[in-house]
């Protein structure tokens, strides 16, 4: 594959680092965290992934963009403002967040994929490095709030909405010969309405093993 072909805008990058870091910005706010505690929990959340993605998938002889450009620390700083200012006004947390959360799931997802396929990765590879590169913020959003991460409970599609996504972009670029800033906007519009319609018909997994509820209850 010729990487010089298979480039995404930055803008993809740029828009889940605001979507990812604003779900932060909003969970601390629901914490009752000052601004130092948004704006860190908003940068976790929304640089948090693409940090895995960039120190330990794809290492390189240069730092991070995420740290040499200006942008991704701005692009924070106003997610964790915005946040700031409405999250108290905010009515159904919950909801709010799985829907902006869902506006940046496929743009990392794609934008992760295509740049571990630039990199030389296999496809297989490159897919998971999305799906970390999708999930890896909003782990470290829960983690770092106090809650069971997302990822790891059984529940609406998330990790498979992120996987579907990919699969759409790289068949549209390989198979069409689509530019691939239209495959990306096509996959995240694809991505946003499965998220969508996991949330609204509530399509969901089962745990493979019910959990006995008297498990971790002290003994007699």
């Amino acid at each position: 594959m010729d990487a010089a072909t298979f480039q995404l805008p930055v803008w993809f990058d740029l828009t889940a680092t605001f979507t990812f870091a604003f779900t932060g910005a909003l969970m601390a706010v629901k914490r009752g965290y000052d601004i130092v505690g948004i704006f860190f929990l908003a940068l976790a959340t929304g640089l948090g992934g693409a940090l895995v993605r960039d120190g330990v998938f794809l290492p390189s002889n240069s730092p991070t963009p995420l740290l040499t450009d200006p942008r991704y620390i701005s692009t924070v700083a106003v997610a964790a403002v915005i946040g700031a200012i409405f999250g108290y006004r905010m009515k159904h947390f919950k909801r709010v967040v799985a829907v902006v959360d869902a506006v940046g799931l496929g743009a990392y997802a794609v934008f992760g994929m295509q740049k571990a396929l630039s990199f030389g990765l296999s496809m297989p590879a490159a897919l998971l490095v999305g799906v970390i590169n999708a999930a890896g913020g909003g782990l470290l959003r829960d983690l770092l709030a106090g809650e069971v991460p997302l990822v790891f409970k059984p529940g609406q599609f998330y990790v498979l909405v992120a996987l579907a996504g990919e699969l759409v972009f790289f068949s549209l670029t390989q198979f069409t010969g689509m530019a691939p800033a239209l495959a990306g906007g096509l996959a995240c519009l694809f991505t946003f309405v499965f998220r969508l319609l996991t949330i609204t018909f509530n399509w969901r997994t089962a745990p493979l093993v019910q959990a006995d509820p008297d498990e971790d209850k002290p003994e007699k």
